[in-house]
């Protein structure tokens, strides 16, 4: 099963989220926490996707994925999300930093989490 932890200060986001990913890819595994220090403990190297809210109070998303990645998870399974524009998001995020930066508010940009969501919900029913 894909495990996926979400991170993000806005309850009501992160709740509209976990329940759309329950519904649309339920075979995938996730968890969720509106508290961004208190869930570096929950930040392990078996999850399959980290997603990260940009904008939180005492630590944002940029130390999350510094501190994910130093904790030796892979860049490539971090994507930061946030309200701000994608210019401010990839001049923050080089290609290259993460799996993706994405404007939480954006219709196209939902796609794009649909498509990595979709691909983890593929890649659990293969086996290992």
């Amino acid at each position: 099963m894909g495990k996926v932890l979400i991170i993000d200060d806005d309850d009501a986001f992160l709740h509209l989220l976990e329940e759309y990913v329950h519904k649309r890819f339920p075979e995938l595994e996730v968890a969720t926490c509106s508290d961004p220090v208190r869930c570096l403990t929950a930040i392990t190297t078996d999850l399959d996707l980290l997603l990260v809210d940009l904008e939180m109070p005492g630590i944002d998303g940029s130390k999350v994925l510094a501190y994910a990645t130093a904790k030796g998870m892979n860049k490539n399974r971090i994507a930061i999300l946030s309200g701000r524009d994608a210019d401010y998001l990839h001049e923050k995020f080089p290609m290259g930093s993460c799996l993706a930066v994405l404007n939480k508010h954006e219709a196209r940009q939902k796609e794009v989490l649909d498509m990595v969501f979709d691909s983890l919900q593929k890649k659990s029913r293969t086996p290992k």
